[in-house]
């Protein structure tokens, strides 16, 4: 096989290199005022606006081995965490540069590599003291938020007596709409549907357009009139705010708002902790993301209500889906009970039919064709297949088919069936023929979610289905938005499909720009499943740049430690006194380039935040903490005095800075440190990737390239 073989040179490493160029493009996705991004199809000349790392690298030409390997660092990153992207990029791109300086000085790589693994590890043991529980979480935010003098700003106070007192809500847009005028998130059409529709709250609502609330039956709480706009709560707000970082709303629309619904949806209670729950936590992990924020605080809302009752999980990222709907503005976004999803103009007929009907529903875990095979099907050995995919246009054999499962269907009164996998189009349109609804492309968590309440059971097969198989009770309608009207965008038409107690939400996600679709709902679920990971680490970490400050703090001061000489231990582990020597004679300029990496972050943080106006300004600013830290002694504690008044990293200067209110932002804790140490694997490995072999095609083009004394050729 012709191959063609390249030394790397050691002061030009061209995998570090490599990396680093990539990376560089995602420099200005750091932090909570992220730029956006444009990708242009240059086949379709049709563009993607996106805020992620993940849709970057997508976009990238990754052709070269340290591009396939920085894609696969982040898809593995995206694929356990769903956060923590960006982070993971530019750290790859600072630390390959640092590790460049340090190869100019002739570092050994056995040392960059022993070093810098080492100091790693003592900064993820370091930053342990920045991590708060989120028991304690919740009870800081909720004691903060029935303090009296808490903040200097003023506090609305909310009672059955002041529901319609403009003065109380100095936050919020007046005379948006009339009263009469007031737009319901959904409106019950039936007595028995309210149950559905409770908790469904439009994530801009507060911010200019009015949102009221279906009250459940039952409910002994403080109504509301749909007038006012307005939902009671037992407790002050604190006024969070928008930057994860650095800034503040100074006169924000929401922040007295936000997370009211949720006391009222679950009833007055006496502990602002019972009260709000996880709604506090939605807030301080979102970022600025507030859209988003909103639509979490419905979901955490309803299902907390449920697991009042069944006692289940509090929360459960399995019992959310999504729906994306283009050509309704953002305001039109609200989560439902049950499944939205979109179909055919020919499917919406039969949905019209059966409009509030209760249906007969079967579930299939698995494609619903004539040549789909369950996994580990075995073939008999003595059987010889003349034809593997017979037409089902035309031909006997298929046609059989078709009649036989539409038979079977009938003969079990099937009205609607969800299919996990693909669905053949004949007998989806014989099935809209025969008045039978038939939707595909199901995930298995929503399959669950219907069998739990409609009592089916999903089976692989159709010839599978009997009696005990088909579920009752589920209910089918055209999608109305929040104004009440059905909507048609044209080729699809959303509908919902729903049953009494279905531990499933959809998030309806709306935009009129079909650019920003892919960007809203990335933005949803990196939201999701930071409160997700929050509940599953039981603790988060200080945001706001606390971490990375008290890593730059640490490793500044290993570094200027003096230097030892080397241990037996030492010697042992790394199996020659040569490497010892070698390790704590280069450790400062090691432990420097690591260092670089965490300030070269906070410094591209304080630039996209425009809390400066260069990264040399950035610098000095962090460089003035640092001092700071270093005279106080402690430098975790002035951090958490830092972070608690919520100057940390602001510099004392800017329209925010006489604001009295505390900064409360929180952080992942593994995804964060699983961001550190993917980066600086990845690092890593390629530093000590000292060839590059290419096979194929490609060596003939190098041949003639201007590059081609580079290479070996084999």
């Amino acid at each position: 096989l012709p191959m063609a073989f390249r030394d790397v040179n050691a002061r030009r490493h061209i995998g570090l290199q490599q990396l680093s160029s990539l990376a560089l493009a995602g420099r200005t996705l750091l932090g909570p005022m992220k730029s956006c991004k444009f990708i242009v199809d240059e086949s379709t000349n049709q563009s993607t606006l996106i805020c992620s790392a993940v849709r970057l690298i997508e976009s990238l030409d990754l052709s070269s081995a340290a591009g396939q390997l920085l894609n696969e660092t982040i898809q593995a990153q995206n694929k356990e965490f769903k956060t923590g992207m960006s982070t993971l990029l530019f750290l790859i791109g600072a630390w390959s540069n640092a590790i460049l300086e340090c190869l100019q000085q002739n570092v050994p790589v056995s040392a960059i590599v022993s070093v810098m693994s080492e100091g790693l590890n003592s900064c993820c043991e370091r930053v342990q003291c920045l991590q708060i529980s989120i028991h304690d979480v919740n009870k800081e935010l909720c004691s903060s938020s029935v303090r009296p003098n808490a903040f200097k700003s003023k506090t609305c106070q909310i009672g059955p007596d002041s529901l319609l007192n403009p003065q109380n809500f100095p936050y919020f847009q007046k005379d948006v709409l009339a009263p009469e005028e007031v737009i319901p998130i959904n409106s019950c059409s039936h007595q028995d549907d309210c149950n559905f529709n409770k908790c469904l709250v439009s994530p801009l609502a507060g911010f200019g357009s009015i949102a009221s609330l279906v009250k459940p039956a039952g409910d002994k709480s403080t109504s509301v009139s749909s007038g006012s706009g307005v939902i009671p709560s037992s407790c002050n707000k604190q006024k969070l705010t928008h930057s994860r970082y650095f800034s503040t709303l100074g006169k924000s629309h929401f922040s007295s708002q936000q997370g009211n619904f949720q006391g009222y949806l679950s009833g007055q209670s006496a502990d602002p902790c019972e009260c709000y729950g996880l709604g506090h936590l939605a807030v301080t992990l979102s970022h600025g993301n507030q859209a988003s924020m909103k639509l979490l605080q419905s979901i955490v809302a309803y299902q907390q209500e449920r697991a009042e009752g069944s006692g289940s999980s509090q929360f459960n990222i399995a019992e959310i889906v999504t729906c994306c709907l283009l050509g309704l503005p953002e305001s039109y976004s609200c989560v439902f009970p049950g499944l939205v999803t979109l179909v055919s103009p020919e499917q919406a007929t039969v949905i019209k039919y059966f409009e509030d009907k209760p249906l007969r529903i079967l579930l299939m875990d698995g494609d619903l064709t004539e040549q789909y095979r369950h996994l580990g099907f075995n073939r008999p050995c003595n059987v010889r297949t003349v034809l593997e995919h017979p037409s089902l246009q035309e031909g006997r054999a298929g046609d059989l088919w078709l009649s036989s499962m539409l038979d079977i269907l009938i003969s079990f009164e099937v009205n609607l069936v969800l299919v996990k996998g693909n669905v053949c189009e004949n007998l989806m349109e014989r099935c809209i023929a025969n008045s039978i609804l038939v939707i595909g492309s199901v995930t298995r968590d929503v399959l669950r979610a219907f069998g739990e309440v409609t009592s089916a059971q999903p089976v692989t097969y159709l010839t599978q289905v009997n009696a005990s198989c088909v579920g009752s009770g589920a209910q089918v309608e055209l999608w109305k938005a929040c104004d009440g009207r059905a909507m048609d965008l044209g080729e699809l038409v959303p509908v919902r499909i729903k049953v009494r107690g279905i531990p499933l939400l959809t998030a309806v996600l709306t935009t009129t720009v079909p650019s920003k679709m892919q960007l809203i709902e990335d933005r949803f679920w990196t939201l999701v499943y930071r409160l997700h990971h929050a509940l599953n680490d039981e603790k988060v970490f200080l945001g706001g740049g606390a971490v990375e400050l008290l890593c730059l703090s640490h490793i500044q001061m290993l570094a200027e430690q003096p230097l030892q000489p080397a241990n037996k231990n030492a010697v042992k582990e790394f199996h020659s006194p040569w490497l010892v020597a070698s390790a704590t004679e280069y450790k400062s300029v090691v432990l420097q380039a690591l260092a670089s990496g965490w300030k070269q972050y906070l410094s591209v943080v304080l630039c996209n935040t425009a809390k400066a106006a260069s990264e040399l300004e950035a610098c000095t600013s962090v460089d003035h903490h640092l001092k700071k830290a270093a005279d106080c002694g402690s430098p975790s504690a002035y951090i958490l005095k830092e972070f608690r008044r919520g100057d940390l990293l602001r510099g004392g200067s800017g329209p925010f800075a006489d604001h009295g209110d505390g900064l409360k932002v929180y952080d992942n804790v593994t995804a964060k440190t699983e961001a550190w140490r993917r980066a600086l694997d990845l690092v890593l490995l390629v530093l000590q990737t000292d060839a590059e072999i290419i096979t194929g095609p490609k060596r003939h083009q190098l041949l003639n390239s201007h590059v081609s004394s580079e290479f070996m050729f084999l």
